[in-house]
């Protein structure tokens, strides 16, 4: 991978205001978790410079940056997006101004070029600006060496959008999942970009088989999990699955899958349980070629 020399971390050299510094924890000698604005964003540091996993939300760049003076005087090199939802993704314009590689799935670079319809505002979501998409993609997995450390990645598929990816450091035993796990708030199926509640649970399972007992998961949002509680929250999704399948095929809605208990009895409660469980329909449906095959 190509990463761009001599750039400084965006702002620092003439910054808009005064900002207060985003929370910052040390996970590792050169590896920091930033907390801008409740999202959470990975920071290496390195002798090459920054890599981070997600930029946080477009309201949090100046905290950001200045977190990132803290951690190094170094230029943010690489930026890794987990998927392309804008929390995540809010200050890729400023880094990429100052010179950093923007790395993404290529479905995440695709949601972001193209006008997207939003059902929950009933509009188009612009495509996002030019300097702030994705400059390299990828569709599979692979790896790299930044500063002697190296970092491997890879795609999940549909878990939250079509384009979700991990990041994660063997060194330090850390993966960043992005929004694929939430643990402190109700899981979003994107359906409309294809999300649904079997890829959710298909992709946990397929990071618990890359995590030992001592490996800490970075969710997209909220603290930092363990194996048991990623697969306490896989375990909770595959039991959804497992009891709206058929009430999918058999014609039910979110309303009656709420009144049918499907919620009941799970290791986690729900902010907006009919939201959660509208999206779990509409994916079911939209996979429908994968259900059995007495669908109604």
């Amino acid at each position: 991978m190509t990463c761009v020399a001599g750039a400084v971390i965006a702002g620092m050299a003439a910054p808009r205001r005064v900002a207060a510094q985003a929370p910052t924890t040390a996970l590792a000698d050169r590896l920091s978790l930033v907390t801008a604005g409740g999202t959470n964003v990975l920071v290496l540091a390195t002798p090459d410079g920054l890599t981070l996993v997600d930029s946080g939300a477009p309201d949090r760049s100046d905290a950001l940056v200045a977190a990132l003076r803290s951690l190094s005087a170094g230029s943010v090199r690489t930026v890794f997006n987990t998927h392309f939802h804008t929390e995540n993704t809010g200050a890729n314009e400023r880094l990429r101004q100052g010179g950093a590689t923007i790395v993404a799935h290529e479905n995440t670079r695709l949601w972001m070029a193209t006008p997207v319809w939003n059902p929950a505002e009933d509009r188009y979501r612009p495509p996002r600006p030019k300097a702030a998409q994705p400059t390299q993609t990828f569709r599979t997995d692979g790896s790299m060496t930044v500063g002697g450390d190296r970092l491997d990645y890879g795609y999940l598929l549909e878990p939250h959008t079509s384009g979700d990816i991990y990041v994660r450091f063997p060194g330090a035993n850390v993966i960043a999942v992005g929004d694929v796990a939430s643990p402190t708030r109700d899981p979003e199926l994107d359906y409309f970009t294809g999300a649904w509640i079997g890829g959710r649970a298909d992709a946990m399972d397929r990071l618990l088989a890359l995590c030992d007992d001592r490996t800490r998961i970075v969710p997209g949002f909220g603290p930092v999990m363990t194996k048991a509680e990623l697969k306490a929250e896989r375990d909770v999704m595959k039991t959804i699955y497992d009891r709206t399948v058929d009430l999918v095929r058999e014609g039910d809605d979110a309303n009656d899958m709420l009144k049918a208990g499907v919620l009941n009895g799970l290791a986690r409660t729900w902010k907006d349980p009919q939201r959660f469980l509208y999206d779990v329909q509409k994916g079911l449906w939209a996979h429908h070629n994968k259900l059995s095959p007495n669908v109604v």
